[in-house]
């Protein structure tokens, strides 16, 4: 299973807008002038929640933004597992494919 760390709550709707176990969607965000590999999180009406982290100091032995911007095309499911004060620890649901490639990395993941 890959997990990402949601960041930027305190910038949108904080913490209490996400639910353990609620569904929502990850979009690459294109128009990001800051970041090449910027990944939102959004809900289904396309409202921003907060930013896939895409630091070294973000990323909370998780995933990072640009480890898996290539991994689907625009958008994809992720599932709420962990909720914290300041961030939000999310599972990926990544098409087929990558996920059996992914597999041969999981033992190093973190």
């Amino acid at each position: 299973m890959t997990y990402i760390t949601i960041v930027g709550l305190r910038y949108y709707f904080g913490n209490e807008v996400f639910r353990v176990g609620q569904r929502l969607l990850i979009e690459k965000d294109i128009d990001n002038e800051g970041d090449d590999e910027a990944i939102r999180v959004i809900s289904d009406a396309g409202v921003t929640f907060g930013y896939v982290a895409n630091s070294v100091r973000t990323v909370a032995s998780c995933k990072s933004a640009g480890r898996i911007y290539d991994w689907f095309e625009k958008q994809t499911e992720i599932r709420i597992m962990f909720i914290l004060s300041h961030v939000v620890i999310a599972s990926v649901e990544l098409p087929a494919v990558m996920s059996i490639m992914n597999k041969d990395t999981e033992d190093l993941s973190f």
